[in-house]
C-alpha cells in the first residue's frame, strides 16, 4: 500500500513554503537605509535656468541622472514671492516664515534646524557654498537671527554648534568685527582647521574644517571650486559611522538672474550641475545616501526665446531683476528619492529628509 501524506503534512508544507517565499519576497522590498543626506540648493534656478545650461551643455546635464522628480511651493509666510532667507528657513526648519528671517519662524522664535538635529543625534555636518557662509541660504541651516542682513550676528552663532565642515566666503564677519571678537582664533581653540587656501582646504580629509575662500564668479578663475570643496565636505563627513548631513549651495546662479547677465546665470548653472556630477558619482557608489536637487526660488523671471542644442547656443530675456513665485523642480537620487516626487510646500522637504534619516524634530 502506497504511503499517502496526510492533509495535515501538505497543509504545513504549504505553509511554509508560501511563508519562505513572503519572507523573502518583504526582504527584497524592503527599502535602503539612507545614512547620508545631501540638499544640493541651485539658489534662483527654475526651469529655464536648467534648460539653458542643457542647451549651453549641448543637450545633456548631470542632474538628468536623477531618478524622481516633483514640484515645490515656494511662498513666504507674508509674500508671495520668497526670498532666500524664508526659503532655506523652510527648508532647515519645515516652518514657513517671513522674508528675512533666519531660522526663525514667522514670529521671530528660533526653531531648531535639521543640521542642528542631525549634529545632536550622533551624524557629521556641513555646509559648503560659494556665496559668504554667512549669506541667507547657508545661515539658515545653522544661525537664528531676524534678519539676515545680520552677518557679525551668524557668524557668532556658528560657535554655538558643533558642525564637522563649513566652506565659504565671509571671512570677514568671524575676524574684522565690530564686537573685537576674533571667531577665528575661536573656532582653532575648538580644533578647527581654520584655512583660507584652496589647496590647503581640499587636502584636508580629516578633523574639523572651516574654509574660507573669496567670493567671486566662476569666469573670474573661481574654477571647479564648489566641486572640489564639495568633495572635501564629502571625504570628511563620511568618516562618521553614524551618517552625515551636508548643504551645497551654488549660490551665484541667483546673482547672474539679478544681474540679467544670462551667461554668467549659465556659467554658474553648469558649475553647480558639475558639482552635482561628482555628488551623484559618490551617491551610486555608496548606496546609501540620498541626494536631493533644488531651489529656494527663480530669480530673473527668465524665459528662453531661442537657441541650438548643437551648437549651445542659448537666446533668453529677463522680466525682473528680482525673485519670481514660480514652481520650482525637485529631483532627488538614492534610497527614498521615491518621496520627493509630487507637488508639495517646499516645508516639506524637511519634513521628508528628517523621515529619510529617522530624526525626530525637537
Amino acid at each position: 500500500m502506497k504511503n499517502i501524506p496526510s492533509v495535515a503534512a501538505c497543509c504545513l508544507l504549504l505553509f511554509l513554503t508560501v511563508s519562505c517565499t513572503t519572507e523573502a519576497g518583504e526582504e527584497e522590498k524592503r527599502p535602503q537605509k539612507v545614512k547620508n543626506v545631501i540638499l544640493m540648493i541651485g539658489d534662483g534656478m527654475g526651469t529655464a535656468q536648467i534648460y539653458a545650461g542643457l542647451t549651453a551643455n549641448k543637450g545633456s546635464l548631470n542632474l538628468e541622472k536623477t531618478t524622481y522628480s516633483g514640484f515645490i511651493k515656494t511662498y513666504a509666510s507674508d509674500d508671495y514671492v520668497t526670498d532666500s532667507a524664508a526659503g532655506a528657513t523652510a527648508f532647515s526648519t519645515g516652518h514657513k516664515t517671513y522674508n528675512g528671517a533666519i531660522g526663525v519662524d514667522s514670529t521671530k522664535n528660533p526653531v531648531t534646524t535639521i543640521l542642528e538635529i542631525a549634529e545632536k543625534r550622533g551624524l557629521a555636518t556641513g555646509l559648503v557654498a560659494t556665496s559668504s557662509i554667512t549669506h541667507a541660504t547657508p545661515a539658515s541651516f545653522i544661525a537664528h537671527q531676524p534678519s539676515r542682513s545680520m552677518a557679525e550676528a551668524i557668524a557668532a552663532d556658528f560657535l554655538k554648534t558643533d558642525i564637522d565642515v563649513f566652506i565659504g566666503g565671509g571671512e570677514e564677519y568671524f575676524s574684522d568685527r565690530e564686537d573685537g571678537r576674533d571667531l577665528l582664533r575661536q573656532l582653532e581653540e575648538n580644533d578647527y582647521r581654520v584655512s583660507n587656501d584652496i589647496g590647503e582646504i581640499t587636502s584636508t580629509n580629516s578633523g574639523k574644517l572651516a574654509g574660507f575662500l573669496p567670493v567671486r564668479p566662476w569666469s573670474k578663475d573661481r574654477g571647479d571650486q564648489l566641486m572640489e570643496t564639495s568633495q572635501t565636505a564629502v571625504n570628511i563627513l563620511d568618516q562618521d559611522e553614524d551618517g552625515f548631513f551636508l548643504m551645497i549651495e551654488g549660490s551665484q546662479i541667483d546673482w547672474g538672474g539679478h544681474d540679467n547677465d544670462l551667461q554668467y546665470m549659465i556659467q554658474e548653472m553648469l558649475d553647480f550641475d558639475r558639482t552635482i556630477g561628482r555628488v551623484l558619482e559618490f551617491a551610486e557608489k555608496d548606496g546609501e545616501t540620498l541626494v536631493i536637487i533644488t531651489a529656494d526660488h527663480e530669480t530673473g523671471g527668465l524665459t528662453l526665446t531661442g537657441g541650438n542644442l548643437e551648437t549651445g547656443e542659448v537666446e533668453g530675456e529677463f522680466s525682473t531683476g528680482s525673485h519670481t513665485g514660480t514652481l520650482i523642480p525637485v529631483f532627488s537620487y538614492g534610497p527614498g528619492a521615491e518621496h520627493f516626487s509630487g507637488i508639495y510646500e517646499n516645508t516639506a522637504i524637511y519634513n521628508k529628509m528628517m523621515n529619510a534619516l529617522e530624526l525626530d524634530a525637537e
